[in-house]
């Protein structure tokens, strides 16, 4: 009797695991409980493929109960008749969706209804008719497609085949004329500019005159520079080059503000080094000015003959309050460099604009400075006030 205890305790331990495995399992599939539940008949006008009794039923995604009884319609043979058990508080209406799903990556099929909110209350529904083609699988789903295009082209077989006729005409037409392809791209890509590299800029500045002696004379009232004028063709920020120049490198290269605004800069700044106190300003500053220095720009641009050289030409007119001509002179200033490229030719511009700036400023105080006439009017002649200085 000893000797059989164990087994005994052995067997009914191994019953007690069988039991509540399967007990496991049951609840596994039967998650909305064993209570009370509500049979729903349910009526589907097609196939059901893969249903099968006990397969679940799922409300709004939640499984509710499970398919009790699967038959098919003895005065129908194309409806199939399932039977359903859901739990009691589940909110089935006349108007609830009756669909077949497809679970999972084997498409296990289950039951699926959605929504409903038709009377609400006391009044339920026992038999619910399913939507057309709801057990349609996604295999019969695909067929149908593919016997709708099908037919779609047998209906349209003759004009398709026109279709790919003049596709075969449109394409020996363009193998025919090739070249006249080409041409019409090249010239789209030359109005586009994308048959041009791409261009790196180099921004470049003008340096100011500097290394003045100490100021012996200032100029009297305040002096205003307003804009510069000149031709379209020195509006620009570009470092030009002359007509007829192709130096390599100078495609990307620019001044750092367009030329009129860049030399009016810089020319306030000489005088500012000369004398800041006396110092003129553009005409923008709101100053109520006595006299203007108005510049025109003759040329900023790289020059050939006889060799590169970078020239700065213009002329400068002192305008009187009462609008006289104090002084005019014509200002040109070259200065050559050796190698064609444009760190080279902005070397040669700081220079050139260096000897141009002084002789500037210098004519300017001279002229603002001059003594009086008999009529109390200062003179207009000032030494070189019409004359033209030359490049070195």
């Amino acid at each position: 009797m000893e000797t059989r205890a164990p087994f005994v305790i052995v067997g009914a331990f191994v019953l007690a695991a069988i039991l509540a495995v399967f007990g496991f399992v049951f609840w596994l599939h039967n998650t909305s409980g064993v209570g009370a539940r509500t049979i729903y008949h349910v009526q589907f006008s097609g196939p059901v493929p893969g249903l099968l009794v006990g397969a679940a039923v799922l409300f709004n995604g939640i499984r509710v109960g499970e398919v009790t009884e699967l038959g098919l319609a003895p005065d129908n043979p194309r409806r199939v008749n399932a039977t359903v058990a859901v739990a009691t508080n589940t909110p089935v209406r006349p108007d609830t969706k009756v669909g077949l799903d497809f679970q999972g990556l084997t498409g296990v099929p289950v039951i699926a209804l959605e929504g409903g909110e038709a009377l609400t209350g006391s009044a339920i529904a026992t038999t619910l008719v399913a939507e057309p083609g709801a057990g349609q699988s996604m295999t019969q789903a695909a067929r149908d497609a593919l016997r709708k295009v099908d037919s779609v082209l047998s209906d349209n077989a003759g004009p398709l085949k026109e279709t790919v006729g003049n596709l075969k005409t449109f394409s020996a037409w363009l193998a025919g004329n090739t070249g006249k392809l080409d041409g019409i791209i090249g010239g789209v890509e030359r109005m586009t500019g994308a048959d041009k590299p791409v261009v790196v800029k180099a921004v470049y500045n003008l340096r100011a005159a500097s290394g003045f002696a100490a100021p012996a004379k200032t100029i009297k009232g305040q002096l205003v520079i307003p804009d510069p004028t000149t031709v379209l063709l020195f509006d620009t920020q570009k470092v030009l080059l002359a007509p007829g120049l192709d130096y390599p490198g100078f495609e990307g290269a620019q001044w750092s503000d367009s030329i009129p605004k860049l030399l009016q800069a810089k020319l306030i700044q000489s005088f500012e080094n000369y004398d800041i106190a006396h110092a003129p300003v553009r005409s923008l500053d709101g100053v109520q000015s006595d006299d203007q220095l108005l510049i025109d720009i003759r040329n900023f641009a790289v020059v050939g003959e006889p060799g590169p050289s970078a020239e700065i030409a213009f002329s400068a007119k002192i305008l009187s309050k009462d609008g006289r001509v104090v002084a005019a002179k014509l200002f040109r200033q070259a200065q050559p460099f050796e190698k064609p490229d444009p760190v080279a030719a902005v070397a040669a511009f700081n220079e050139a604009f260096d000897s141009i700036a002084k002789e500037l400023v210098l004519w300017t105080v001279a002229a603002l400075t001059a003594p009086a006439g008999p009529g109390g009017d200062a003179k207009p002649a000032i030494p070189g006030s019409s004359g033209t200085t030359k490049g070195r």
